[in-house]
């Protein structure tokens, strides 16, 4: 019988308080809300004088020029020698596949998965999944209060930050009265909101300017406009000279666009196994679950933001969103 909300968060507290060294890990590629429970998860840990390792593999740093003044100079690159003697804690993680450690998860005595994904895969020995939250950062801001560890400065600062990015700026549907009440704590505790906002969405680099101009001058509309998409090649992020970290935001702008029921961005990426794309979407309105399309297509993600990878050609990945659009419309 699978435990309850309540006993699945009092399990994860008493393993908390109960654990002496921890190993903390996130997924690949960190966003906002993964980094922001990895440090603030840490922070909370150290305080109440655990021994905390937080890892953030080699090939995800240095982090985008987003995320770029968090201080993660306790972070570390390579796996501890004594991971199999830590409790391991993964967050934001809706599977293994998707993290550094995807061979770590039978071997530890202990492994608790906190999340929010509602597809996540349940690998941990406890599992605090918890589909209603905003954001992983708003569980853990929840745990922090049952562990009883002082809400500092710099804790608050890296809840926000996961707060503020998987809410889309409160935009999306997940911004709830929750939500909102643990804006007012963090807010109250002494961060500078207006400092955070900037920091993550304004100092646009040059480069990501000229690849947002090229995007929006490829937009193409699809089923009588529900659909909103643009394409990225491997030669406009050359010729702009911008990594792929700097189409965050693209697709956001596309959801925007009136009538849009799915924004979708596809970009080319190569990596060893050859020419693929990855795409990213946004639900606008909510009726439709992309997290649905991405898994059709191998991926996943929420109701209102998901994305995948394929090496379908660029006809075939667009005739496969309309498809399942249509299917749910």
């Amino acid at each position: 019988m699978n435990p309850t909300a309540t006993e699945s968060r009092e399990q994860t507290i008493g393993a908390l308080n109960a654990g002496k060294r921890f190993l903390l890990v996130t997924h690949e590629h960190p966003d906002g809300d993964a980094l922001g429970s990895l440090l603030s998860m840490a922070m909370i840990l150290r305080g109440l004088g655990k021994d905390v390792v937080a890892f953030i593999a080699a090939e995800d740093l240095p982090l985008s020029y987003e995320y770029d003044w968090l201080d993660i100079s306790e972070v570390v690159s390579q796996v501890p020698e004594d991971a199999d003697e830590r409790v391991v804690v993964y967050l934001d993680c809706g599977n293994t596949e998707r993290t550094p450690l995807a061979d770590m998860a039978a071997t530890p005595e202990q492994v608790l998965n906190i999340d929010h994904h509602h597809d996540n895969t349940r690998f941990g020995s406890i599992d605090y999944v918890v589909e209603d939250a905003s954001s992983t950062a708003e569980i853990v801001w929840d745990l922090a209060r049952g562990l009883g560890a002082p809400l500092t400065p710099a804790i608050a600062e890296a809840l926000y930050l996961g707060l503020i990015t998987d809410t889309g700026r409160f935009m999306y549907p997940n911004a709830t009265a929750r939500s909102h009440a643990m804006a007012t704590e963090l807010l109250a505790a002494g961060i500078d909101g207006n400092l955070i906002f900037r920091r993550v969405y304004e100092n646009l680099p040059e480069g990501k300017l000229y690849l947002f101009a090229r995007a929006l001058t490829a937009t193409e509309r699809y089923l009588g406009g529900r659909l909103t998409l643009s394409v990225l090649s491997n030669v406009d992020f050359e010729q702009c000279d911008a990594p792929s970290s700097y189409t965050e935001g693209i697709v956001d702008f596309l959801r925007a666009v009136d009538g849009t029921r799915v924004a979708a961005l596809i970009r080319e990426t190569s990596d060893e196994q050859g020419e693929s794309y990855r795409i990213s979407m946004r639900s606008s309105d909510g009726d439709i679950d992309v997290s649905k399309i991405a898994r059709a297509g191998g991926g996943g993600g929420h109701p209102a933001a998901a994305g995948f990878k394929s090496e379908l050609s660029r006809g075939d990945l667009i005739e496969l969103l309309c498809t399942q659009i249509s299917e749910q419309s």
